[in-house]
């Protein structure tokens, strides 16, 4: 518990930057939910859950403590993706068979292209069990996505409130402010994504370009 603490101390910038941005983003005129810098679309996918999730122990909070610790001394690219699979793992884990199954079926809407009803079951998931994490995170990509930056947002804070490590959410953070043209703060939040996941597909070669533009090259 201390170490959550600790965490959520360390994030807190983060978390008054999404809380920053939401209000600036309420206050576009309609219409203005739509990207202002578009991301390439190699760099539109936010990082995910692998397809196959690892069998993972009950001692939720003490195992993700040293996941991290573990996924930051990674000595190599495949490790790192093994012990972040079972981060991913923890995270998507949960006690409630209908909340399961509404995940399920929600990412089986997704695939099959029907967005709106993948919506309305992740709807579903976060009214049921506001406590779990993925619910959260699963909308907020399916917002960001649609370019719904406001309710993305929305849904970001609550991943960080409850988890402030989530590299996912720090990532998409980055990637939202980037889209808005707030260089400066889609920098900062990569830089907190690779902190705690530095091992991050494409997020080290955005931090290089954002940090060339936001503070010059070296001389």
């Amino acid at each position: 518990m201390a170490s959550l603490r600790s965490a959520a101390h360390l994030f807190r910038p983060v978390l008054l930057v999404v809380a920053t941005l939401l209000a600036a983003t309420l206050a576009l005129p309609q219409g203005a939910k739509a990207q202002r810098h578009p991301s390439p679309p190699e760099l539109k996918k936010l990082p995910e859950p692998p397809a196959k999730l690892p069998k993972v122990g009950a001692d939720r909070t003490r195992g993700l403590d040293f996941l991290f610790g573990a996924l930051k001394a990674a000595p190599d690219e495949a490790s790192a993706k093994h012990v972040e699979a079972r981060i991913w793992a923890l995270w998507a884990q949960t006690s409630s068979d209908t909340t399961a199954l509404l995940m399920s079926r929600s990412k089986a809407a997704l695939d099959a292209g029907k967005t709106e009803v993948a919506l309305k079951l992740l709807d579903s998931v976060v009214k049921l069990r506001p406590d779990y994490l993925e619910g959260w995170n699963r909308r907020a990509t399916l917002y960001y996505l649609q370019n719904d930056y406001t309710h993305s947002l929305r849904d970001i804070e609550q991943v960080l409130v409850r988890e402030p490590r989530h590299f996912g959410a720090l990532a998409g953070l980055g990637m939202i402010m980037q889209d808005l043209g707030d260089d400066k703060r889609a920098l900062d939040a990569f830089r907190k994504a690779l902190a705690v996941n530095p091992h991050l597909d494409k997020v080290p070669e955005l931090v290089k370009t954002l940090t060339e533009k936001v503070e010059g090259r070296d001389i």
